[in-house]
């Protein structure tokens, strides 16, 4: 089978999903061909099935934005005719789904036929698939499609409630790869942050709103109060200045370290004893599950998808948003018995082996035989 895919090649959980799938599937025998922009930063090493086509786009100054959602669906079109796709995977609604349909129409006055699944990944569906600006495109390009996939119940349930979707949507989840996030001896990297034996938290996101960030740092601080900790801040973005600032005014600097962008975050996880998760919204919560993977417990907020992976009360806690009184006193519970501890973490691991890529990869190949077959 050969086999497209578009996606983001950014640090977002679509692109991140996006190309360790095709990894996996190339690893199988597929012929992997990925379209984007740019080369996604996890396609980092070479595979005799996978292939990059890049999309360039032009900068005419008649353009204020460069049209990328053209661009795309040309060479979608070239690739699909040159290398003999047999089915186009695109990831994330906006504006993927609807490049591949114009895609599917242009060569179907080629008399080729090309297939197209769409998977729905959460702010294309949550955030600016409800933009007004979008929605009529969104909804007809989703129900163009030959497949519709959505991360998680919640991101399903959610998009018939704000798309007038006539289709059926499979919920495939989100995957772990197990070679790469699972529990390491790291010692003496603990024993660096962590001189004095102190707990180590961690959060690890793109520092937007949503993720609201300053919430770890206020769950952290109420932590601090009760037992001697660290706090590992990975990522960056919008709001780091504000939560730099909030820091400086609410706890001491030297328990918080802003970590920026991290390739190999497993290694962080692997030293963590607990894992913050407060976000607004989170149609999956990938974060979480690849801490889970490392035998880090989540405490979390009780929105969107997070239930569906972090079980109250055995694999973490679920508060409502905003309610960092509850989060910081569930982190306490935990942290302040190692016996207790140390049952989260087995939970966890348990919990987490249930969304491994061997169990994930063989939903996405039925799936794929299932819409081409439709022809």
């Amino acid at each position: 089978m050969k086999i497209g895919i578009v996606c983001y090649p950014t640090y977002g959980g679509s692109g991140v999903i996006a190309t360790e799938l095709g990894k996996a599937l190339a690893d199988k025998g597929y012929k992997v061909h990925f379209i984007t922009y740019k080369q996604p930063f996890r396609l980092d090493s070479f595979h005799e099935n996978i292939f990059f086509h890049e999309v360039n786009f032009s900068n005419y100054p008649l353009f204020e934005y460069p049209p990328y959602e053209t661009a795309l669906a040309s060479k979608i079109v070239d690739v699909a005719l040159f290398e003999k796709l047999d089915l186009l995977h695109v990831h994330y609604a906006i504006p993927h789904a609807s490049a591949a349909y114009i895609a599917k129409q242009i060569l179907k006055e080629k008399n080729y036929h090309l297939p197209f699944i769409t998977t729905l990944h959460g702010t294309d569906i949550t955030l600016v698939g409800k933009d007004e600006t979008f929605i009529p495109v969104v909804t007809f390009s989703i129900n163009q499609s030959d497949g519709i996939t959505s991360v998680s119940q919640s991101l399903k349930d959610e998009t018939y409630q704000n798309f007038d979707i006539t289709k059926d949507i499979a919920v495939i989840p989100n995957f772990i790869d197990f070679s790469r996030f699972k529990k390491l001896d790291k010692e003496h990297f603990r024993k660096v942050i962590a001189k004095n034996g102190e707990k180590i938290i961690v959060h690890t996101s793109n520092f937007r709103k949503v993720k609201r960030v300053e919430d770890v740092v206020k769950v952290f601080c109420k932590i601090k109060e009760s037992i001697p900790a660290k706090l590992l801040l990975v990522g960056d973005g919008p709001e780091r200045q504000n939560v730099e600032k909030l820091t400086r005014q609410v706890c001491m600097e030297d328990d918080v370290y802003f970590l920026g962008k991290q390739e190999a975050v497993e290694e962080l996880l692997a030293i963590a004893d607990l894992f913050v998760l407060p976000s607004e919204t989170e149609s999956f919560g990938l974060a979480a599950l690849e801490a889970m993977a490392c035998e880090v417990p989540v405490i979390s907020t009780n929105t969107g998808g997070i239930p569906e992976i972090n079980v109250q009360g055995v694999t973490g806690y679920l508060s409502n948003v905003g309610d960092v009184d509850d989060m910081a006193a569930n982190a306490i519970k935990i942290l302040s018995d190692e016996s207790t501890l140390l049952q989260f973490r087995k939970n966890a691991i348990a919990q987490a082996n249930k969304f491994s890529l061997d169990s994930i990869l063989p939903m996405y190949e039925a799936y794929y035989r299932k819409v081409i077959e439709q022809k």
